[in-house]
């Protein structure tokens, strides 16, 4: 189980099972989502997935029609993204979850568009485009 919160705590979340396929992204809509040179995002079952409190503050932007990305109306923090194509499951970014994880990064991502001031330094492999296992 995991437990985890937005930036002002309005939203809190609990995950009731494990995280899979866990990748650093470095695509533009990543960074600008995050503000950071990469996005590590992680898919749970979405029937594992539950609010402990503030779904009423969750907001969403739609970029692409049928993918979602809900984030707390207050602070902004993303809590996790939808697709319409795959209802089971869902997408989330690790920075939410306040307990530890087991599971680890399995590949950086996108890393032809990554900043150009990001050095990547982590012993994972490295694809021009999405991780293979994600195509």
């Amino acid at each position: 189980m995991y437990l985890g919160r937005c930036l002002c705590g309005e939203v809190e979340i609990k995950i009731n099972g494990d995280i899979t396929d866990i990748i650093h992204c470095h695509c533009s809509l990543c960074r600008k989502n995050s503000g950071t040179a990469y996005a590590t995002n992680g898919f749970i079952q979405s029937s594992e997935f539950e609010f402990v409190s503030g779904e009423k503050s969750l907001s969403l932007f739609s970029l692409k029609p049928g993918r979602s990305r809900h984030f707390c109306s207050k602070c902004g923090s993303p809590v996790y993204s939808s697709n319409d194509q795959d209802p089971t499951r869902f997408r989330i970014r690790l920075g939410i979850l306040d307990s530890d994880i087991k599971e680890r990064p399995i590949s950086h991502n996108f890393v032809s568009s990554k900043a150009n001031w990001d050095d990547i330094d982590a012993d994972l492999p490295r694809y021009d485009t999405a991780e293979p296992s994600r195509r």
